[in-house]
């Protein structure tokens, strides 16, 4: 372990991948309870389309993504206000527009599949240090609304009728919640990657919800495990010589794997979690076993 901290690029690489495994599940868990797993896959299809633009117009890649997924994500979330888009529907257009874009940009840029891949599937292992300051400001541009206003977003993932009659903001909120979700995409490209990096704003989620109870102790269980996860992988991807953002995503599946289990004996013993399912939550009797 002492010879991996010694290295400046692995340095570089634990400290991205820690900060990605937590913003992650930070904004996973909002988005999972709103029944919007799959949120990051689509978000994550148009930042190639960003990727895409950048190598045609010769520009970094990490801003314009940036750019892009928070435009296509508040179009998608515009149209569904809207009643124009279901979210399945706003959800395809992202996944298949998205990478349609991109690969065609990157194609007509003369970008080789090796340098869109390392975008598609991450590359820890090449972050620079402009990568890394980068990662920070938008790690924080997350964090603080996050955290600071979490019994809103709360409260509008949970029931949007019953949060809009308590006077919050939900059409605002809505925006928020995606614009977060493109930050926290964009900033994990370059670690797990974006085709990849959906798996870690809802797995450790997952996780989370079989061992504890509660909507603020899931949040920072899925923030330990996703943390524990992105380090443990990217750790092991240097001694293993694996690439490093699928084994943060197998790491992550696999605490999933060992929480379920370890779910059943707590419940067996009395000690079961109060948390539903993803995708089994909602409505009041939703919001009173959160509490």
């Amino acid at each position: 372990m002492l010879e991996v901290l010694s290295l400046p690029f692995m340095q570089r690489a634990l400290l991205a991948a820690l900060l990605t495994g937590l913003l992650a599940p930070t904004i996973g868990t909002y988005i999972v309870q709103r029944r919007l797993s799959l949120l990051g896959d689509g978000l994550g299809h148009v930042a190639i389309a960003g990727v895409g633009l950048a190598f045609i117009t010769a520009q970094a890649p990490v801003p314009v993504a940036v750019v892009v997924c928070v435009l296509g994500g508040l179009l998608v979330e515009t149209l569904r206000q809207r009643g124009q888009a279901t979210g399945d529907l706003g959800l395809a257009i992202l996944f298949y527009g998205g990478i349609a874009i991109g690969v065609l940009l990157a194609g007509a840029a003369g970008a080789g599949t090796g340098t869109l891949s390392q975008y598609l599937f991450g590359s820890l292992t090449t972050v620079t240090v402009p990568d890394l300051v980068l990662i920070v400001v938008l790690g924080g541009l997350v964090m603080v609304p996050a955290f600071g206003l979490a019994p809103q977003l709360f409260a509008v993932c949970s029931d949007e009728e019953f949060a809009r009659v308590l006077g919050v903001p939900v059409r605002f909120y809505n925006y928020l919640i995606v614009v977060l979700a493109a930050l926290t995409v964009a900033l994990a490209m370059r670690t797990v990657g974006l085709l990849l990096v959906s798996a870690l704003m809802v797995v450790p989620v997952a996780a989370a919800q079989n061992l504890v109870r509660g909507f603020q102790a899931t949040l920072v269980a899925a923030m330990v495990v996703g943390a524990t996860a992105a380090v443990g992988g990217a750790t092991g991807s240097y001694f293993l010589d694996l690439a490093p953002g699928a084994l943060i995503v197998v790491v992550t599946i696999a605490v999933f794997a060992v929480s379920w289990p370890v779910g059943q004996l707590l419940r067996r013993r009395g000690g079961a979690p109060a948390v539903p399912a993803i995708g089994e939550t909602g409505g009041h009797e939703g919001k009173e076993t959160r509490r």
